[in-house]
């Protein structure tokens, strides 16, 4: 089954009547003229979403100093928190902005009148402890209200906001603070998470006092006011809200919004730096016309501030009008139907998850779902990697009811936003990504840097796009090596993709996790592809160790599904399953069962910490990683 759009979906949807007011016939119609005139497209998509310039922009994109340097919206001045906040709070200060739900089940509420009382109350705070445009403020906070609050409260200022995430140990949050020279921390005393409480403050301070530069720690109490600020150590609590309205600072459309730290396996973490106007707008079109929000819009994406979908989160509801849901906690506690319990509760519209989350709820069956109304689902997100078929019918079928389109994105943190993303008024195949997000110009490369179909090659862009880094922090030369070098003025991203004989696109895994056995190459999300298809596997991971004779051996992990006792029989059962699926060459050289596989808290797979276990070798950054102790899981892997 593929999704089919309704009859009038395009006049029901906001990409829809985009198309129709531009006389355009259809989604690739408007994808064709994007490309080929990104001017007029993002001109026309800041007027279509009401995006508000102070001083309107002389010059749609200035390409002058090269397209790895390319500059948006020149001339013009704007701040994010006007569009995403003050328009809101002034025209319908009512309208439920942010909802958040406790593990304990507590429930807050802020309208969009509460949100920019609480902006502008960091943002005078900020201001007043000598934070000024430019500075870096760390965000090492759990997904609460006031996590959106200081995000909008940092922009107002013309600060520069640090998204970090919750789950960072000490030394990975003081790496970032000193990279960035941060003048500021807002943090909270800590969160829930099945069941016990994560201390953050005590993190905070063993960062901080690591960071020359920093003065200020703002401190949000989650876990109770019993918490002590020490004044001595620089430490405030979060202010309660500001009687004055904060005005809001008019900054150039290329001022610095927020830096981006993606984790390397070696040596200082990647900064990558997006800015006021090319963000916000290219965020705003992605939650707009990709997933159809809008003010009457719940939109729940389930992520940390620190990964790049936090900030598309909370720009791409509020710049829209739509209502944020947060979710403190896991998914599947105190129960299995957590997740769609919350759903439920709060009316969700838009639902953003992760292929191996829906792997992991799978596995609890129907009954936790069906115990739940989620009638009040219009799109279903989804990000991280990529999909194999029996969970994304379970997505689209058991949780969407089959009405429900599938807008599977890629993108990346140094992207800002998305490369693919099919939309709903287009027909969606299971598992593919669409097509190219509209206003750029994506293709597949062969090793000689030629367009290629229906083979597996390189994910490439071709021109500029307004969400894109304006390079690593502090590390021009970094960026250009890293995403320009390959091929002259074009950016390649480490992402294996296709494009079918139908025009649909699919990512097949990280180009850097490719595996070579005996000059075949292979993408591990391949064979963790096929090893999940086989109903004794939950989860999967692939890698590739050297071998005298093929180069390299594939090596596979997997977690087995309840009630099914590991074997040799099961164990040589996988192996000849994955031949059968991807060919004799492709037959695993070992098949090792384990109880956990290290992710990440957005669930993705720390393919390289597995491989590092297996060689013995330093695995680099793990401070993503949600449970070190899956590490240990691997090593005792039978």
């Amino acid at each position: 089954m593929t999704w089919t759009p309704p009859a009038d979906a395009m006049a029901a949807t906001r990409v829809g009547r985009f198309i129709t007011e531009h006389g355009l016939k259809d989604i690739d119609a408007l994808r064709d003229r994007s490309v080929a005139d990104p001017e007029w497209f993002w001109d026309a998509t800041v007027r279509a979403l009401g995006i508000h310039f102070d001083q309107p922009y002389d010059q749609v994109l200035d390409t002058s100093e090269g397209i790895a340097w390319a500059k948006w919206f020149t001339g013009g001045r704007l701040n994010l928190a006007s569009t995403c906040v003050d328009r809101h709070a002034e025209a319908t200060p009512e309208h439920r902005a942010v909802v958040w739900e406790g593990e304990d089940g507590e429930v807050r509420m802020w309208t969009y009148g509460e949100l920019r009382r609480q902006a502008d109350a960091i943002a005078h705070l900020l201001v007043e402890r000598g934070v000024g445009p430019g500075d870096g403020v760390g965000l090492y906070l759990p997904m609460v209200p006031e996590t959106v609050a200081a995000l909008m409260g940092v922009a107002k200022v013309g600060a520069v906001f640090l998204p970090l995430f919750s789950g960072y140990a000490a030394p990975a949050v003081s790496s970032r603070l000193a990279d960035a020279g941060a003048k500021a921390l807002i943090t909270a005393d800590g969160f829930y998470r099945r069941g016990k409480p994560v201390h953050m403050l005590d993190a905070a301070r063993e960062a901080v006092a690591e960071v020359d530069t920093l003065t200020t720690t703002v401190v949000v109490h989650r876990l109770g006011h019993e918490t002590i600020v020490d004044s001595a150590r620089g430490e405030v609590p979060w202010p309660e809200g500001a009687a004055n309205a904060f005005e809001t600072r008019s900054v150039d459309s290329e001022h610095t919004l927020f830096i981006a730290y993606t984790s390397g396996t070696t040596g200082r973490p990647k900064g990558s730096v997006h800015v006021h106007g090319g963000f916000l707008v290219k965020i705003a079109e992605e939650a707009a016309f990709q997933c159809d929000v809008g003010p009457d819009d719940t939109l729940f994406w389930l992520t940390d501030i620190g990964w790049i979908m936090g900030p598309w989160q909370f720009v791409g509801g509020l710049a829209n009008g739509a209502t944020l849901a947060l979710f403190e906690g896991a998914p599947d506690f105190p129960g299995p139907d957590r997740l769609w319990q919350f759903v439920e509760r709060h009316r969700v519209t838009a639902l953003g998850v992760s292929p191996t989350l829906i792997r992991a709820l799978m596995v609890h069956g129907d009954k936790p779902l069906e115990a739940h109304d989620l009638s009040s689902l219009r799109v279903l997100g989804s990000t991280g990697e990529p999909w194999n078929e029996a969970p994304w019918r379970w997505f689209f079928e058991k949780v969407g009811g089959g009405r429900c389109p599938v807008i599977n994105i890629s993108g990346g943190t140094e992207v800002g936003a998305c490369f693919l993303s099919p939309h709903p008024v287009e027909e969606i195949a299971p598992m593919s990504l669409g097509g190219p997000s509209l206003g750029m110009a994506v293709d597949v490369f062969d090793d000689d840097g030629k367009p290629l179909r229906g083979e597996v090659g390189e994910l490439v862009c071709t021109a500029p796009w307004p969400g894109m880094t304006r390079g690593l922090y502090r590390d021009p030369e970094r960026y250009i090596e890293t995403y320009w070098s390959r091929w002259p003025d074009v950016w390649a991203h480490g992402d294996w993709a296709s494009v079918d004989e139908q025009g649909r696109w699919f990512l097949h895994g990280r180009s850097d996790d490719t595996i070579k056995v005996a000059g075949k190459r292979l993408g591990p999300a391949e064979a963790e592809s096929a090893l999940v298809g086989h109903p004794a596997v939950t989860e999967a991971a692939a890698i590739g160790v050297p071998d005298d004779v093929k180069g390299e051996a594939l090596w596979t992990f997997v977690v087995l599904s309840p009630g099914v006792e590991a074997s040799d029989a099961l164990r040589s059962e996988l192996a000849d399953h994955v031949a059968a699926e991807l060919g004799k060459s492709f037959k695993p050289s070992a098949v090792r069962f384990t109880s956990a596989l290290p992710k990440t808290r957005n669930a993705k797979v720390l393919r390289r910490a597995v491989k590092a276990v297996v060689l013995g070798k330093d695995p680099g950054d793990l401070s993503s990683l949600e449970d070190p102790a899956t590490i240990e899981a691997v090593r005792n892997a039978t």
